[in-house]
């Protein structure tokens, strides 16, 4: 059935807003794309929401690699992809059969351990960065297999930029290099494997590429505005705003 022909002019609003958030989110807002994870998940379901949002994470990753792409930290880079790619092949096994309420309620357990996580790194206040190779690959591992499962790796590369206290944009351009990677690696797993890319939803995809755009713009006019000793701030704000949304409408 034509996918198109199910959206109603309200859901519409919410999936156009969603596209925009993604926008906002690769230009640089880091935590806001849990908001449209959340917003797409309302619509078309957890799983089959997936496959509309990554075509649009993949061109937004391409603008965010063009834009920040001087700014990479090359040595996190490695540190992560890695980790990341083995766990995206864990979720592919893992998500494929897996029942939509136990994906919410996976996806719900993630949150909550996102927000503890941050909790305490910001009750603590070390100032001292983690050097142990345990944690970039416990960060990694989880980032990939919740990427895969329900675009939800932002959280977890979020928390491995501000333990390792970065500047705003070797944290930006260091991330765009990572998803731009980690999200193209994923395609052919959701196009031939999970088989929920398909020309429906890519068509939903070519309607909200002027919002994608439209948000990837403010975004960057935004984040420009934001010093960096402000923007780790932020980033914490967003981060804890988008979990805390998000297990609401699990």
């Amino acid at each position: 059935m034509e996918i198109l022909s199910l959206i109603n002019p309200s859901q519409w609003a919410i999936v156009i807003l969603a596209s925009l958030i993604v926008g906002l989110g690769k230009a640089g807002l880091k935590g806001v794309d849990m908001l449209s994870v959340t917003l797409m998940a309302f619509i078309f379901g957890s799983k089959s929401s997936t496959g509309v949002v990554l075509p649009l994470l993949c061109l937004a990753d391409i603008a965010a690699v063009i834009y920040y792409n001087r700014h990479a930290n090359w040595n996190h880079f490695w540190k992560l992809i890695p980790w990341m790619a083995i766990g995206v092949v864990v979720g592919v096994f893992v998500g494929k059969d897996l029942n939509e309420l136990i994906f919410r309620k996976i996806m719900a357990v993630i949150i909550l351990l996102t927000i503890f996580i941050v909790l305490v790194m910001e009750y603590r206040k070390s100032e001292a960065v983690p050097d142990n190779k345990l944690f970039s690959i416990s960060t990694g591992l989880s980032a990939g297999f919740t990427t895969m499962i329900g675009n939800l790796a932002g959280a977890f590369s979020n928390l491995y930029f501000l333990a390792m206290r970065v500047g705003k944009n070797s944290f930006i351009g260091t991330a765009a290099w990572i998803f731009l990677f980690i999200n193209f690696f994923k395609l052919p797993f959701q196009i031939f494997y999970w088989k929920n890319i398909t020309l429906n939803t890519l068509k939903i995809d070519i309607i909200l590429i002027p919002t994608l755009a439209l948000g990837f713009w403010l975004g960057i006019a935004i984040v420009n505005r934001i010093k960096d000793d402000q923007y780790r701030k932020l980033v914490i704000l967003l981060t804890l705003g988008g979990s805390l949304f998000m297990l609401l409408r699990s």
